[in-house]
């Protein structure tokens, strides 16, 4: 699994996750549990939906 989430992305990836979160809590609504996605593709700074078409936000060097 190659790292391939670059920290600009990473960083829009925990808002996002973040605020599908709160508007999940806000509105007592499961789909609230959606930011898992955002906030483990952060986490782990790897997204498979990236990999077929081989893009990477990653700094290269």
């Amino acid at each position: 699994m190659k790292k391939n989430i670059g920290s600009t992305d990473q960083i829009f990836r925990w808002i996002v996750g973040i605020v599908i979160a709160g508007l999940g809590i806000y509105y007592q609504s499961w789909w609230g549990l959606v930011a898992i996605i955002p906030i483990g593709t952060a986490l782990l700074s790897f997204c498979p939906l990236y990999t077929p078409f081989n893009i990477s936000t990653r700094k290269k060097g």
